[in-house]
């Protein structure tokens, strides 16, 4: 009896020796690695049309397979779907499904088309930021449009139209702080779909993506070819494409998650510094007319437009929190910016809490919403300080440009500025 008292000790002793043995590396190993698969549109929203198909289609066969192969081979990897089958998803909704698991990655799948009967091939893999170029504006706002078919998004995009320029200034400011990487995965996609899956490599770009904005963390956008183009759309159709196009994402899935786990090991195990920076990407036009490009990793982000911008030496005074040049509202070419903060279906009343406890806030009506902005000059430069200060208070803020009483584009009344400057 006193044999297996003395037993039964020994037994709990080392049961406890053994959970007291984990170190934080342990800890990083139990926890399930949460993927995010978005096979873009669906539904009621086709996405792009082919001449035999729908994008819709393309993205889910690509996503399930994807899926598949992480589920099968990764027993560490939870993988969750925004959809699994033909219905439609709104796009805030997407980002919500990523948000609310705690997701470590969110991949989103598409199909690209170029409009005209312009011919183009190749994949291309985006991340959240700026488009530098008309050609990629235009991959944004086809993918945002999505949004047109949700009957509430005035009011749940707070006023943003997917078909304006104006409206993609607010990435101009993205501060995203899982950049490097999202831009890492990137480029480990577009490695495996020129070496593996032998496609044409069209190399990774920023555009302001609304799906990748609103995802708390590393996210990208995958645009798989063109189904406008005939060739790849037999081919993106085909069960054999579509295998290859979600092999690739997957052994680059793979990669990325072996760097991961090897960079949080080594963070537990010894505090180090953050390891060095990804390549990030370089933003160069997809247009139909240009030709392949080599299986090169780019090494260079682009600054925002505002850097590019001479900036004055001395910090807006604090007077300028709730004025700002009034008394040189407008340049010699007529023009003004400002700082619009939030847009609302209805005339909000003097000292709405909405407003959030600024003053001096003005509003002009625009497609049926009241748009309200903050701060008024012909100095760009000014503006763009003041809108620091107040992104605490309106994360989402961003600067537009008047002509006298007219709405302008910003990126020309930008130019104009610059040019003044000269």
């Amino acid at each position: 009896m006193m044999k297996l008292h003395r037993a039964y000790i020994l037994y709990i002793v080392a049961i406890v020796g053994l959970l007291l043995s984990f170190t934080p590396a342990d800890k990083v190993y139990a926890k399930d690695f949460v993927v995010v698969i978005d096979a873009g549109h669906g539904g009621h929203d086709p996405g792009a049309i082919g001449r035999v198909a729908k994008e819709k289609n393309i993205n889910l066969n690509v996503a399930l397979k994807l899926g598949q192969l992480i589920e099968k081979n990764c027993s560490d990897v939870k993988v969750i779907y925004t959809r699994k089958k033909d219905v439609f998803i709104p796009l805030a909704q997407r980002a919500d499904i990523a948000n609310d698991a705690k997701a470590d990655l969110f991949i989103s799948i598409h199909t690209n088309a170029l409009a005209q009967n312009r011919k183009a091939m190749g994949a291309s893999t985006w991340t959240l930021g700026l488009a530098k170029s008309e050609a990629n504006l235009d991959v944004a706002k086809r993918e945002n449009s999505v949004i047109l078919y949700e009957r509430d998004y005035k009011t749940r995009y707070a006023g943003f139209d997917p078909n304006s320029a104006e409206s993609y200034i607010i990435f101009e400011f993205m501060q995203d702080k899982y950049m490097k990487q999202s831009v890492r995965l990137a480029s480990l996609v577009q490695k495996e779909f020129g070496r593996t899956c032998r496609r044409p490599d069209r190399g990774v770009h920023q555009a302001g993506f609304l799906v990748l904005k609103a995802s708390a963390m590393p996210s990208i956008l995958v645009e798989l070819g063109f189904i406008s183009t005939p060739v790849e759309e037999t081919f993106l159709t085909s069960e054999a494409g579509a295998e290859t196009m979600a092999g690739g994402i997957y052994r680059a899935f793979l990669a990325y998650k072996k760097e991961q786990t090897a960079t949080l090991t080594s963070e537990t195990s010894a505090p180090a510094p953050v390891p060095t920076p990804a390549p990030t990407p370089q933003d160069s036009e997809a247009t139909a007319e240009r030709p392949d490009v080599p299986d090169t990793v780019p090494t260079e982000v682009e600054e925002p437009v505002a850097k590019e911008t001479p900036i004055a030496d001395k910090p807006v005074p604090a007077k300028t929190k709730t004025k700002a040049a009034t008394s040189k509202a407008t340049s010699s070419t007529g023009i003004t910016f400002k700082i619009q903060i939030l847009a609302s279906g209805q005339l909000l009343p003097k000292g709405d809490k909405r407003l959030k406890g600024l003053s001096d806030v003005s509003y002009y009506k625009e497609k049926g919403l009241y748009k309200y902005t903050y701060g008024a000059s012909a100095d760009y430069n000014q503006i763009w300080r003041l809108r620091r200060t107040v992104v605490s208070k309106f994360k989402d803020a961003f600067i537009i440009a008047f002509r006298g009483e007219e709405k302008m584009d910003i990126h020309k009344a930008i130019d104009e500025f610059k040019k003044q400057q000269k």
